[in-house]
């Protein structure tokens, strides 16, 4: 198994070393491990579907919230805010 090194700030050490039943190495291990697995995880062809059609949606929600709001201007108010 390969090795590494992390840095920690002497308050931070002091404060885990308070805890005895805290393993910092294997706590470091299990994060770095999730992280891995979400990484894959939203690197899937399912998620990446997922993703497109929720951007998708918000995208035709916001159209049509738009719709709705210049539906409520005036005519004069509509031709000022689309020219900005």
């Amino acid at each position: 198994m390969a090795s590494i090194t992390f840095a920690v700030d002497e308050e931070f050490k002091s404060e885990i070393s308070n805890f005895a039943w805290i393993n910092l190495s294997e706590l470091v291990r299990e994060e770095i491990k999730r992280r891995h697995e979400l990484f894959n995880k939203l690197k899937s062809r399912e998620e990446q579907e997922f993703i497109k059609w929720s951007i998708e949606l918000g995208r035709k929600s916001k159209k049509e919230s738009f719709k709705k709001l210049l539906a409520k201007l005036s005519k004069e108010e509509r031709e000022e805010l689309l020219r900005q």
